[in-house]
């Protein structure tokens, strides 16, 4: 195996490779005129890949790629969980990158100006992707809300976790079996017993802050205090007010912002709060590496935009709740917004000269919905069509990464668990491994692009939507209570849009697929 020359850091990681699909031919990522190998710090430990087993949580073998770490870490450094005064400043600059993690709501494919937009202005991250690396073919782990925020949060198949395979509904509704029966007994959320990124940061020495939106439970036992955010001020739902901050609930609007755990009272467009806080913490914390999640609800409903602010909350029955049915300059004037606060973002690392120190990564939770501008890609959230699952994604990280480069690798939202996870020093618990791929490694490391085999499934009420991706095809299945399901196969390679199914031509590429298909529910049934 090839050692990588990222700074010093370990991992424990699980790789989730195609079984039948190809190595690509090297050229996304190219070294500078001087270089890129020289300014990557040789590695404290090596990292070992060997054939091994993908492992279910009862030890069930699958085939995978296991990458194991060979060194423990230092002690971790204490963290304060409440607001701070800017410090004095110290010598000692953080041996560590900063991560800051930005996630848009509901954002299309082609909802940037670097995707291809034209009647939306976003030069913030236009220039972010120039300076670092633009993904074309990024998945967000489900077409909704709740399950990508948990994928990424565990670094696993939200599968894994039980009742989080679709959004929960506002005011903590279970929307399918597993969650109407987890919210019955008041465990619908993420438990806090599971290793997840904000704690196994945390537990590494990192300052942790998250400030946006929260969705993974609404009881106290699931707040992100609980999974180790030192700061957290957030909508815990699926999207609020952006002004009163409230959501409408089968009992009338409820109040949903909170500080640390308690109700919160604002006066402000949530964008920009999430903005004002994160400019907070980046000055108070420039002296130790910290971990910043900033889950935007831009461009989500309510379609509110930052100049609309009205005396009183919009009714439950408002035009502007609907999430398919934003009026199309409102819905650019908050991508605008969103736009605007990553520069408040970015231009805090550069005032406390911290951004070529500091890993940058910006991505969506699913696909856009009948709202965003046209993608060329079949479905929409809620679907397991490309428009459902893939969107934008920039990462930009200083003398790691290249500048300027466009990939085409195949990549997912809990592949960057596991690089967040590598840069920062993580040790995961005995035992424990991610089901995600470090795809900053890859790209890092110059190395060809790799084929991937990747699994979805959402499901609501009744019925259940399923996608397996392998190389370039990829089939997609939707079920409808007891009827058949609705099948296709795709070559994506060739028909991005899913326009030409070839379900018929290929029975037994279909018949494979199935096959894996089936065989990673099996590995990745819920553990409650």
């Amino acid at each position: 195996m090839r050692t990588s020359h990222f700074p010093r850091f370990t991992v424990t990681c699980l790789l989730l490779t195609g079984l039948h699909g190809s190595m690509r031919a090297a050229g996304t990522a190219r070294p500078d005129a001087d270089g890129l190998a020289h300014r990557f710090s040789p590695p404290a430990e090596e990292l070992v890949a060997g054939e091994t087993t993908f492992h279910d949580d009862t030890g069930q073998a699958r085939n995978e790629v296991a990458v194991v770490e060979r060194a423990s870490l230092g002690t971790p450094q204490s963290a304060d969980a409440n607001r701070v005064d800017r410090p004095p400043a110290t010598p000692a600059a953080p041996s560590r990158p900063n991560l800051v993690f930005i996630l848009a709501d509901d954002l299309g494919y082609r909802d940037l100006g670097c995707y291809g937009v034209k009647d939306i202005r976003t030069p913030v991250l236009d220039r972010l992707a120039k300076e670092g690396v633009r993904f074309t073919q990024f998945y967000a782990n489900g077409p909704e809300c709740s399950p990508t925020r948990a994928a990424l949060l565990t670094g696993r198949y939200q599968q894994r976790v039980g009742g989080l395979e679709c959004a929960i509904g506002s005011g903590n509704i279970g929307r399918y079996d597993d969650a109407i029966r987890l919210r019955a007994t008041h465990d619908l959320g993420l438990p806090a017993s599971e290793p997840t990124l904000g704690r196994l940061l945390k537990d590494a020495g990192y300052a942790t802050a998250l400030f946006g939106k929260w969705h993974l439970g609404y009881e106290d036992k699931f707040t992100p205090g609980a999974h180790g955010f030192d700061q957290a001020l957030y909508c815990v739902g699926g999207g609020m007010d952006y002004f009163h901050h409230l959501e409408p609930t089968p009992q009338g609007p409820q109040h949903v912002l909170f500080w640390n755990g308690r109700p919160e009272k604002r006066d402000a467009y949530f964008t920009d709060l999430i903005a004002d806080e994160a400019e907070r913490f980046i000055a108070a914390h420039r002296d130790r590496p910290f971990f910043l999640y900033l889950p935007f609800t831009a461009p989500h409903s309510p379609f509110q935009g930052p100049d609309e602010r009205q005396p009183h909350p919009l009714p439950d029955d408002s035009p502007r709740w609907p999430q398919g049915k934003a009026p199309p300059e409102v819905y650019a004037a908050m991508i605008e917004r969103m736009d605007t606060a990553v520069g408040r973002v970015l231009a805090a690392l550069d005032q406390e000269d911290l951004a070529k120190r500091t890993l940058v990564i910006f991505t969506s939770d699913n696909g856009g919905t009948a709202s965003a501008r046209p993608t060329g890609l079949r479905g929409i959230k809620g679907s397991t069509y490309e428009g459902g699952v893939r969107v934008p994604c920039i990462v930009r990280w200083p003398g790691t990464l290249p500048a300027g480069i466009v990939t085409q690798q195949v990549a997912v939202t809990f592949d960057l668990t596991a690089s967040l996870a590598r840069a920062g020093g993580v040790k995961l618990p005995p035992g424990r491994t991610f089901d995600g791929q470090d795809v900053l490694a890859l790209i890092a490391d110059q190395l060809p692009e790799t084929s991937r085999t990747l699994f979805w499934r959402q499901r609501r009420g009744e019925n259940t939507w399923k996608a397996a991706r392998d190389g370039a095809l990829k089939y997609v299945a939707r079920f409808e209570g007891q009827r058949p399901p609705v099948e296709g196969l795709f070559d994506l390679d060739a028909d991005a849009g899913e326009q030409h199914d070839l379900l018929a031509s290929r029975p037994e590429e279909a018949r494979r697929l199935r096959g894996l298909l089936a065989a990673w529910e099996k590995a990745v049934a819920p553990v409650r």
